[in-house]
């Protein structure tokens, strides 16, 4: 027997997803911090946006334990279906178990998906194209994930750690010691889109496994809002797509 897909009969690519969205209602280095606003707009907004743009999603739903956050996120366009439970609103919940929260209750619906996209708020200049070119890539992989990441912004080759007495006595091996163009690149996870075939997940609980691939993102799309120097950051990258925008 075929599996009912609830929501919208839309699909991509003849394919169910569905975005999931978590943002719970505590945060530590901004107050509110889901929901704080950028140039004017409330930070989930911007998440909510980019993937009704991406036209990818059957169902776009928030998790969250705030009536504030749900309420915003209704207001732009997605759905809070469920209170997220106490026990994953903690500041040790694991993403995983959110997922795996969300799809169940889902499940218990009847109502099936083939691919997920965790979207996490505190990622706004993550676009629908990023969105899109994501799941692109996981068709043409093959893939059972994608997730996203980015070029570092100092490469660890560069790094070590002190002693005591704080001597650079061999702080950079002599290897290293070359201009940064000749040194590999390294890439680190960005934190703006895990995308991940449902049965795959439900079955391994984890994103980096076999047929996992990276999705590579510019640095300047993949700020991650943590504290308010990242938040100052977003406003001017912001401002100069707006900017770029303008003059075309």
């Amino acid at each position: 027997m075929e599996p009912f897909y609830g929501g919208v009969k839309k699909m991509y690519k003849g394919k169910k997803f569905i975005a999931i969205i978590p943002a719970r209602g505590g945060s530590k280095g901004i107050k509110n911090k889901n929901i704080v606003l950028l140039k004017g707009k409330p930070l989930i907004a911007y998440s909510i946006e980019a993937a009704k743009e991406s036209e990818v999603f059957d169902e776009i739903i928030v998790s969250t334990d705030s009536a504030e956050i749900a309420r915003i996120s209704m207001q732009y366009g997605a759905k809070v279906p469920f209170v997220r439970p106490e026990e994953l609103s903690t500041d040790t919940a694991s993403s995983v178990g959110v997922i795996l929260h969300a799809l169940s209750y889902y499940l218990e619906q009847n109502t099936y998906f083939d691919y997920f996209m965790l979207l996490q708020p505190t990622s706004p200049l993550r676009t629908s194209k990023d969105i899109k070119n994501a799941v692109n890539l996981i068709f043409e992989k093959e893939a059972n994930s994608i997730v996203s990441v980015c070029e570092v912004e100092h490469n660890p080759l560069w790094t070590n750690q002190l002693p005591a007495n704080l001597s650079l006595t061999d702080f950079i091996k002599k290897e290293f010691a070359k201009p940064r163009q000749e040194l590999p690149k390294y890439y680190r996870v960005n934190g703006a889109i895990y995308l991940a075939k449902v049965d795959y997940f439900l079955e391994n609980r984890d994103f980096y496994g076999e047929k996992s691939f990276a999705y590579i993102m510019p640095r300047e799309r993949s700020v991650d809002i943590d504290e308010l120097i990242d938040l100052k950051l977003a406003e001017v990258l912001l401002e100069e797509l707006y900017e770029n925008k303008r003059n075309k």
